[in-house]
């Protein structure tokens, strides 16, 4: 039998504590390790428009987030990211989550082949954008969805280089702003502005309901609902509490043609000054008749950046986004006898376009902080898929792509 020196043995005992080390690393960071391997940019910055890149990544795992629901959501973003931090990044990479003030619109509509479309346009300044593929399975929904990673920390529409950038891109799991999911539903967050004039208050619930914030919300529908029937029962139960002092509302659509917009409002504080006391408003297409004539008369819906209860404002001039809400639903029902909302997906593409911010704010003489359509995204509902365009590039094939759920198989 072949003896070994002391300096052998040592050096033995050496790379297998390695091996078992380095083993045990693979195994608890496996999914994390194999997500990070896939991110892949697909666009880059252009200094000529002021866009940054955008990337891929296809979250491997369940990303946690059934615990993360199991456990009662979060109350808070310092909760959310107590959560990501222990679990995802396995209590060692420190993440700083925010929330800016965003400006979008959205809108549903029909085809003649009767396809169902969710039409969203993500208006903010530079910032890096990234589409995330999941499939969690145990009875959750893969979806497809965009995230701005500025909500994960990535600041100025950087580009996501270093190791410790890609493991911040694994909270965007739970930051998604608008997406699909394998049943055909999708759903849209967008900043509401509630409060007196000059403040924003965020929505705070606080009964004893479990807890979510803005994305998860968002994120919970994606993994969970098959219709937009059951978007709002799920929404119904929780508290929400809307991050970073913001405060957001919703619209959701399905396969069906169902679609409703989802807001908080306070039912008894008329100036809405205390989150506290808000209530989930429900409005679908179909029922939609208290918000005005056109709403009542259109099957489709769209939402900007004000909150569409009646009387909430003390005149139009406190709507913000109202000139393109009104566009939106003139682009679609131009002469009052679509109240069906059916247009052809080029149109329906060329609407996200004449509501892009560079063009119309030079057309309209607007400025203000969100300037640039950093993504439009184009969803559609009956087969499953999503054209999603960079910053306004609709001319520009290598900043058009279409993502389906091909990668499931």
């Amino acid at each position: 039998m072949k003896k070994y020196s002391k300096l052998q043995n040592a050096v033995l005992t050496i790379v297998t504590v390695l091996i078992v080390v380095i083993a045990a690393f693979v195994a608890v960071w496996y999914n994390e390790l194999s997500s990070i391997s896939t991110i892949e940019m697909i666009v880059d910055a252009n200094e000529e428009n002021k866009s940054a890149p955008v990337y891929t990544m296809d979250v491997k795992g369940d990303y946690y987030f059934g615990d993360f629901i199991e456990q009662g959501g979060a109350s808070s973003d310092a909760e959310l990211i107590q959560f990501i931090v222990d679990n995802i990044t396995k209590g060692i990479i420190p993440i700083n989550m925010s929330a800016p003030e965003i400006g979008c619109s959205s809108f549903t509509s029909v085809d003649e082949e009767g396809n169902r479309y969710f039409g969203r346009n993500y208006d903010f300044t530079t910032t890096t954008g990234m589409i995330i593929r999941t499939n969690p399975g145990d009875g959750r929904y893969a979806s497809i969805s965009s995230a701005d990673l500025q909500f994960v920390g990535i600041k100025d529409g950087a580009y996501v280089d270093s190791l410790m950038d890609k493991i911040l891109c694994l909270a965007a799991a739970y930051t998604p702003l608008d997406g699909i999911n394998e049943a055909g539903v999708s759903c849209g967050i967008y900043m509401s502005y509630q409060g007196e004039e000059g403040e924003v208050v965020a929505t705070n619930q606080l009964t004893e309901k479990p807890d979510l914030t803005s994305t998860t919300m968002l994120r919970m529908i994606l993994d969970y609902a098959g219709s937009v029937e059951e978007a709002v029962e799920l929404a119904q139960k929780y508290d929400l509490h809307d991050s970073a002092n913001t405060s957001f509302h919703y619209m959701v659509a399905d396969s069906t043609g169902k679609s409703a917009i989802l807001e908080w409002v306070a039912v008894s504080d008329k100036t809405d000054t205390d989150g506290s006391k808000r209530e989930l408003r429900v409005y679908y297409n179909d029922g939609d008749a208290e918000l005005g004539k056109k709403e009542a008369a259109d099957e489709f819906q769209y939402i900007t950046n004000f909150i569409v209860t009646k009387d909430y404002y003390a005149s139009d001039a406190d709507k913000k986004g109202l000139d393109r809400y009104n566009e939106i639903e003139a682009s679609i029902n131009p002469n009052g006898d679509n109240t069906e909302g059916v247009i052809s997906e080029e149109t329906a593409l060329g609407i996200l376009e004449i509501v892009g911010r560079r063009d119309w704010d030079a057309r309209n003489g607007k400025t203000d902080s969100n300037g640039i359509t950093v993504w439009s995204a184009l969803y559609d509902l009956t087969n499953k898929e999503v054209t999603w365009i960079s910053n306004e590039e609709f001319d520009n094939e290598d900043a058009v792509f279409t993502f389906d759920f091909s990668y499931l198989k």
